[in-house]
């Protein structure tokens, strides 16, 4: 059942005020999504809250997302969603930090430097996996340890092989195509016969181009030798199932047989507008999963509702209710309140959300931790011009990068970094193709056929290789709240203190030399600059880089194995309130240099299953 606007909503608040739910999950992203479905599948009663609206997961509602996207000029991350001043989401354009006297700054985030990040997310049902590129890869086992491996940052309290079985149910879930011998370095295991549940996506004509040019060549680093490939990426999105999947019984990925069958998502036809949205449903989407909970009978979704304090019973210490502000309209701050009871809560918004609402309800946990560590991935992007034609622009944005140099004894020093080999060229860099046109037409004087040729040629040769840096945890990297900074319900918005670590920037600046290594091979022109001006610039060593967020939030309630140390257990429950949970990225006590979805996945799959044992 989803309780979404209209006349009703004072109905449909009271209806929901008056049960006790088995769980109460504040947010409709992947986390939440797979919680609701499994504890629903156990039997077990669960209200979700949304605060954005109710565009229901059918083909009707992903299509009025498409055509918001075709529709509006700006083609960014939260293009196809509307502007929802209620539940305000980041923008990459808004991306601005306090300057010394400044009361606020544009866009949701309120960012006090000294760094400031582009990172967003998305508040609506499916979350921001209803914008995410779809990259899958699983952290390595060297991740989980990087405190007693390395010297940095932080050991989790469970290692690789301990949530191994939870990756395997994420990657069902998801439906993750890959390849298990490509995906066999740097210490990756998996399950005897194992295989992913489609075959990998293949190569691009670019991918192919770039391997070609730098097979051979190796790298030198702490005294290791690293030779170079291009691999494929794992990928959640819906290729060619696997017969082998399963113990030979294959895999079936739903509505995904042909490419007409677009309900539930089309096998992948390599468009390459993944960011933001898929315009055939191939790529996953937590909207999926939360469809099939629906189908239980026994979820209700309260959307257009943003929790906004959670309530702890001061002689238990548990949590009471949380209560919710519920708007009729978008486009206005009128909203009715009510609370909703349960006998467990999830929060299960992201990494900064979840922070925000437990500082609003002056929750910073006993061991003062709640915020701190926020982690996101650095990108550091290069670009360079191809000697020949490469087919930039066909397939997926990323279908293969390089990942050598993802792990290694490096790390005692430097950040590690994967690689990403980007087919929707320049885009990302400097706004190509917009900027080609406007650079041929006014700084070069071309029009008709000549610019035509022109546009063609060069674009078809553009190369991106962009580099996730790892980030290490950091108590003054963090979230905070302060009552001078509301939404237009009244809510606190997040206060983001954040700085490039100068482990990562150590990263930055060798990624940068690999960049012009491997420009060097391909005989690519290396047309990289990055302007002083801009809001990512930071400089390490005489050199000047601008790095860019990857949405990839985490670490501001980190789990452990003790309360003075962490803010939730190995189950990702709160060690001061035995009835929370806080899940998702924030409870990673470290990033590596894997995309966080599938991880947060397998812990979400992992909790779940504390969750059902202690409702029993």
């Amino acid at each position: 059942m989803i309780f979404p606007l209209g006349a009703a909503q004072r109905t449909q608040l009271d209806h929901v005020q008056q049960q006790v739910y088995d769980a109460v999950i504040v947010g409709a992203g992947i986390s939440g999504a797979l919680i609701a479905h499994e504890l629903s599948s156990a039997g077990k009663r669960v209200l979700v809250i949304e605060a954005g609206p109710a565009e229901d997961p059918t083909r009707g509602g992903y299509d009025r997302y498409l055509n918001r996207f075709y529709q509006t000029a700006l083609k960014d991350n939260q293009s196809p969603y509307a502007k929802n001043p209620n539940a305000p989401m980041p923008r990459s354009t808004d991306a601005h930090k306090l300057t010394p006297g400044q009361t606020d700054a544009s866009g949701y985030l309120v960012q006090t430097g000294p760094f400031a990040t582009d990172t967003t997310y998305t508040r609506v049902l499916g979350g921001t996996t209803m914008h995410w590129e779809a990259k899958t890869p699983r952290m390595l086992p060297e991740d989980f340890e990087m405190r007693s491996r390395f010297g940095q940052g932080e050991n989790w309290p469970i290692d690789y092989d301990a949530l191994e079985p939870y990756y395997q149910l994420a990657e069902r879930e998801i439906g993750v195509s890959a390849d298990v011998e490509e995906q066999r370095y740097l210490g990756l295991r998996f399950a005897p016969d194992y295989v992913f549940p489609m075959h990998a996506m293949p190569l691009s004509y670019l991918d192919q181009k770039v391997d070609e040019g730098i097979r051979g060549t190796s790298v030198e680093l702490d005294g290791q030798s690293y030779e170079l490939r291009v691999r494929s990426f794992p990928q959640g999105r819906n290729g060619i199932p696997n017969p082998k999947y399963d113990g030979n019984r294959g895999f079936r990925p739903v509505g995904a047989v042909s490419t007409h069958q677009t309900e539930e998502g089309g096998r992948c036809q390599g468009n390459n507008n993944c960011v933001p949205i898929c315009p055939v449903q191939a790529k996953y989407h937590a909207g999926k999963t939360l469809a099939k909970a629906l189908q239980t009978g026994r979820v209700e979704i309260l959307a257009q509702a943003v929790a906004s304090r959670v309530h702890v019973d001061p002689a238990s210490g548990r949590v009471s209710h949380i209560e919710v502000k519920r708007y009729a309209d978008p486009s206005s701050p009128a909203f009715e309140t009510g609370i909703v009871r349960g006998k467990l809560f999830v929060l299960s918004t992201n990494a900064i959300e979840n922070a925000r609402l437990l500082l609003a309800s002056d929750l910073p946990s006993s061991s003062g931790l709640v915020g701190r560590n926020l982690m996101d991935h650095a990108y550091l992007l290069n670009w360079g011009l191809m000697p020949q034609l490469c087919g930039t622009m066909r397939g997926t944005n990323v279908t293969g990068g390089i990942v050598e140099l993802r792990g290694g004894s490096f790390r005692r020093r430097q950040a590690a970094f994967s690689v990403d080999i980007h087919n929707d060229g320049w885009g990302w860099a400097v706004g190509s193709p917009a900027s080609d046109l406007l650079s041929l037409v006014d700084d070069h004087n071309q029009f008709g056929d000549r610019l035509r040729y022109q546009l063609a040629d060069k674009i078809s040769r553009q190369l991106l290789l962009a580099f996730m840096i790892e980030v290490l945890p950091s108590e003054s990297n963090r979230v905070t709240v302060d009552p001078s900074y509301t939404d237009a319900l009244g809510n606190m918005r997040p206060v983001i203190s954040y700085s490039v670590p100068e482990y990562t920037l150590r990263g930055a600046a060798y990624a940068r030399r690999f960049a012009r290594l491997v420009f060097q091979r391909l005989g690519a022109a290396d047309h990289t600059a990055y302007d002083p001006s801009d809001f990512g610039y930071v400089t390490y060593e005489g050199e000047g880089f601008a790095i860019r967020g990857g949405n990839h939030l985490a670490g501001t309630h980190i789990m452990g194995t003790d309360r003075r140390s962490s803010v939730v257990n190995v189950d990702q429950r709160s060690w001061d309130h035995d009835n929370l949970y806080l899940v998702g990225g924030g409870s990673m006590p470290s990033i590596g240099t894997a995309n966080i979805t599938l991880t947060l996945a397998a812990l979400c799959y992992r909790s779940a299953r504390a969750m059902i044992a202690q409702l029993s």
